[in-house]
């Protein structure tokens, strides 16, 4: 199963994460800061991985800068705690499934980025 995710584009994705927050009142800039946190990259950059359709294991693999501070992110999603997922692709996919419930529960944008 976890194979067929890794090789869903970024793009599939993104709707749903985006309608998940904007139902909740949270806007695609807050998203897009929360994407570009973890991985690195910039608007035009991520932009253009959505545009291209780029699979998750490669938007992962090649992202700019993986964020060190991603080690802050704990917890539970799907009912798998974070911090025991093994398969390192797994856990920033998890770990980025996250930074959206967070931001979908109303968390503030700078705890949700690790800032304090």
């Amino acid at each position: 199963m976890a194979h067929r995710i890794f090789g869903m584009s970024v793009a599939k994705v993104y709707p749903a994460w985006l309608a998940k927050i904007e139902k909740k009142g949270r806007s695609k800039a807050e998203l897009d800061a929360a994407i570009c946190w973890l991985t690195g990259h910039d608007q035009a950059s991520l932009e253009a991985v959505l545009a291209e359709g780029v699979s998750l294991e490669r938007f992962f693999t090649e992202a700019p800068r993986m964020n060190p501070d991603r080690a802050q992110v704990t917890g539970v999603v799907c009912g798998v705690r974070i911090e025991a997922i093994d398969d390192p692709l797994m856990r920033e996919i998890r770990v980025l499934d996250k930074l959206v419930d967070e931001l979908a529960k109303g968390r503030p944008l700078a705890k949700v980025l690790r800032q304090g």
